[in-house]
């Protein structure tokens, strides 16, 4: 997949060459892919940990925030469905919970269908706090986005989508260890 004299090289395209010239039996094609994928999405995730400082979040609090934030009905969840939708163990749910509570963010309150349980809401400042955050996050992953026309992004997003397809129908087909 070399990349034609008068094209911009990327550090990939470096990296790629350097694979090609040792030899080593790789899909060129599949490692740019991977690689790429890879470049990009540390770049989002640090700008996500940019994004996050000046409300004193993590991208651990995001995500745990950003579910409540996007229920329709009175933003709350409990603790055992949240876990489950972020693929946490119990233990580091109470634990981000735990800090997102201290900052005001989030309230644990009895769950009115079982007085045994409780229901994480979020509060009101938890909800300035994401809706702050959620607008500089998306005006950088416009500016991100804007190397590419909207074709070309309408494109990436379809490519993109049939290959996590792919990922996801695999998941779903391997055996749960």
């Amino acid at each position: 997949m070399p990349v034609a004299d008068d094209e911009p090289r990327d550090h990939i395209d470096r990296f790629l060459e350097r694979i090609d010239a040792a030899d080593i039996p790789l899909d060129l094609e599949v490692e740019g892919i991977v690689d790429r994928i890879g470049g990009i999405n540390r770049r989002f995730k640090n700008a996500l940990k940019e994004t996050l400082v000046p409300y004193g979040l993590t991208p651990e609090d995001w995500h745990v925030l950003s579910p409540l934030r996007l229920r329709k009905e009175g933003k709350r969840s409990s603790p055992g469905a949240l876990a489950r939708d972020l693929e946490l163990s119990s233990g580091a749910m109470t634990s981000r919970l735990d800090r997102l509570e201290e900052l005001g963010f989030v309230v644990r309150l009895p769950d009115p269908d079982d007085r045994r349980g409780v229901v994480v809401e979020l509060t009101d400042e938890g909800r300035a706090a994401w809706d702050a955050a959620a607008d500089v996050q998306g005006r950088k992953e416009a500016f991100f986005a804007s190397a590419l026309t909207r074709e070309e992004q309408r494109e990436l997003n379809g490519l993109l989508r049939k290959l996590m397809l792919a990922l996801e129908a695999r998941e779903q087909a391997a055996p749960r260890r």
